[in-house]
């Protein structure tokens, strides 16, 4: 329990810092021949000063121990004893408060090897974890490279940064993309009308947060119409009223920490993923696009929909309640702080469901730590606040509406729209994974009967377990089920049929929730709009220099919600879908293909933040060119260049729904080619 505890306040302490990226070890490998087929693998930590490195054996409840695991490269090599290490210091750790060995300033690894076949290198993985005196980094895992040289005797040194040996990125980016960074130019012509792209980038990210904020604001609200939370707020209002007798102001002070408590709850939930955000930039688009993961989703999101059907109740451990409750009769901060965390646990059957939308819906290729660290604080909020203000005011408790089967029924519609998210992380897995199962048509078909259910719900046709007799249908659930019903024939609406792309009309609605209209067994269309496009960036390229036309690379992704929202609705209006189809070479590179690189591709590369990456897929490829070229990993991104791919245009620009503002985008990349010596002087 020691150690849980201090790992959690050194992701804490660690994500407050995320800014500076702390990296006090450094990690070299080398390999020292002993005789004709004997080897040591030779793994040396250098540790900054003030900090210190754990042995491989410590006491248990102590911290993780340095772990190394080695390939035996399919039984070619056999491992003859244990990794070595040398003596290091056995002090009294004022972290863990025991007697635990650690290795200060640098550690020497030895592990000695018998080379049974021809190898050229070994993989291996150490994992570990360093303190201070103060604090700890959270448990780290790096890759480790060991050249073997069968024809040198002597002690062959690879430096290496970040774990691995040193990558050269150039021949390498050569290989993969035909270029480097340095080989592409910035054009000096500016257009009359071009606006600084980070201006517009920074308003939409902070547009972005802040609608986040709002949708996680109305999922508060929403959990406070529940069962589970609604009947709390007149007990716990009229419990800091009473209990503060005669003095009011104590009561309202102590429901105001109470309501701010309850926020803090829900924000430091966040906390963790700003960690993994911030040590890999790209880890949260690699998580949002794993196909397992989704899969896992769409079971965890079915299995949240017939809680909230009131077939079952999803409750923590018993234990938590009990402890949390312990900690009420603390009194002061840390008892109002205890009670607010026993709201978070007792509540959870009807939060759970919401806060796992939130989770799932910000972990996309677009969003971010920060999105769901601004949906949590929206929860939060709206879920604290009615106790801070009905404690202000109390008077305000009598136009609150009393418990009742409304409450219940609020649930069951959150189970109708848990089952319809459900398929929206399965139809995520099938894109990225080709299935070719779950394209438009069958999404389309299993909406309109989850919402055809949920019409026939409210008109009181269908009823579930805890549903109370309805004996006369009210206005609400008439004017709800009214809308509902019209939602159905805007989903069947969706099998029209654009006769100019000879795909299904977009849903504006479902932009991003839904598969792409060109996803489709009816209308298959490889490319959006049924636009001329490539997803290679070297054949397109060379299509490009043969027609002489500037490139539009597209960066984008299978669960990309605004990649979407742009193909769907911006470049099907006739100004965009004009320099589009006649003007330019669209390259679509997606960034969350799961379909393995061939072999020779699958290489090791430097990150742009530091460390390492084996690109393994064509996702991780177009990751990688994205984030070494452009420096940005975020999509939708859209780069013009000229017809040899040597030159940017003019500045490039994320996600633009404005359809003036990404006209004048293409419009100024289409002047600035047109310039004398830009176009390509192949042909």
């Amino acid at each position: 329990m020691k150690k849980n505890v201090i790992l959690l306040i050194a992701l804490f302490i660690y994500t407050l810092g995320f800014s500076q990226i702390l990296e006090p070890v450094k990690w070299q490998t080398s390999v020292e021949k002993i005789s004709e087929n004997e080897y040591n693998l030779i793994t040396k930590a250098i540790i900054e000063s003030g900090w210190h490195l754990y042995a491989q054996e410590v006491p248990e409840d102590g911290p993780i121990p340095t772990t190394f695991s080695y390939d035996d490269a399919n039984g070619a090599l056999k491992f003859i004893g244990n990794t070595d290490e040398g003596e290091g210091h056995v002090v009294d750790d004022p972290v863990f408060q025991m007697k635990i060995k650690f290795f200060e300033k640098e550690a020497v690894f030895k592990q000695k090897v018998e080379l049974v076949d021809g190898v050229k290198s070994v993989n291996g993985i150490v994992e570990f974890m360093v303190c201070d005196d103060a604090r700890c980094l959270p448990p780290t895992e790096v890759d480790l490279v060991f050249n073997i040289n069968a024809n040198q005797a002597s002690t062959n040194k690879n430096n290496t940064s970040n774990g691995l040996t040193n990558i050269d990125n150039n021949s390498i980016n050569r290989a993969l993309y035909g270029m480097n960074p340095e080989d592409i130019r910035v054009s000096n012509i500016k257009c009359d009308n071009e606006a600084p792209s980070t201006a517009s980038e920074l308003k939409e990210g902070g547009k972005s947060l802040w609608s986040i904020f709002g949708l996680g604001f109305l999922g508060g609200l929403l959990a406070l119409l529940t069962p589970c939370v609604f009947p709390m707020i007149p007990l716990t209002v009229s419990f800091f009223t009473k209990s503060s007798g005669q003095n009011r102001s104590a009561g309202i002070s102590k429901a105001l920490l109470y309501g701010f408590f309850i926020f803090a709850v829900y924000i430091i939930l966040s906390v963790p993923f700003h960690l993994i955000d911030s040590v890999n930039p790209d880890i949260l688009n690699e998580i949002s696009t794993n196909v397992w993961l989704n899969i896992i989703f769409f079971a965890i999101f079915m299995f949240f929909a017939f809680s909230f059907f009131g077939y079952y109740e999803l409750t923590l451990p018993a234990s938590w309640t009990t402890r949390t409750t312990q900690g009420e009769t603390s009194g002061g901060l840390i008892g109002i702080f205890f009670m607010a965390l026993t709201l978070a646990i007792v509540s959870f059957s009807c939060t759970g469901p919401i806060l796992g939308s939130l989770l799932a819906g910000s972990l996309t290729a677009d969003g971010g730590a920060w999105q769901l660290t601004a949906g949590m604080a929206g929860f939060g909020v709206s879920l604290g606040l009615p106790f801070a203000l009905f404690a202000m005011f109390p008077n305000m408790m009598n136009a609150l509406p009393k418990s009742g089967g409304w409450l219940n029924t609020t649930k069951v519609i959150l189970g109708f729209l848990e089952l319809a998210l459900a398929f929206k992380f399965l139809s995520n897995a099938d894109l990225v994974a080709h299935w070719n199962l779950l394209k438009i048509e069958p999404f389309l078909i299993i909406w309109i009967v989850i919402f055809a259910g949920l019409a026939l719900y409210l008109f009181g046709k269908i009823k579930f377990p805890h549903d109370s007799p309805i004996k006369k249908l009210s206005f609400s659930r008439i004017a709800g089920g009214v809308l509902v019903a019209s939602f159905v024939i805007y989903l069947a609406s969706g099998f029209r049929v654009n006769k100019e792309t000879n795909t299904f009309t977009p849903l504006t609605l479902l932009s991003g929730l839904a598969p792409p209209v060109g996803y489709s067994f009816l209308y298959p269309n490889d490319c959006p709009n049924n636009l001329e496009c490539f997803k290679d960036l070297k054949t397109g390229i060379a299509y490009a220099k043969k027609v002489n036309k500037p490139i539009m690379l597209d960066f984008t992704g299978y669960a990309c919600v605004n990649c979407r929202k742009m193909e769907e609705h911006v470049w099907p209006l006739k100004s965009v879908d004009n320099y589009l189809r006649n003007d330019y070479v669209l390259i679509s590179l997606y960034v969350d293909d799961k379909k393995a690189l061939p072999e020779m591709e699958q290489v090791e590369v430097n990150r742009v933040n530091g460390g390492t990456r084996k690109l393994e897929s064509y996702g991780h490829k177009w990751a990688n060119f994205q984030t070494q070229f452009f420096k940005t990993n975020s999509q939708p991104y859209y780069v013009l260049l000229n017809s040899d791919g040597t030159q940017i245009l003019n500045q490039a620009v994320g996600y633009t729904p404005d359809e003036s503002d990404y006209t004048k985008f293409l419009e100024c990349g289409l002047e600035v080619f047109k310039s004398k010596g830009l176009a390509s002087k192949s042909n």
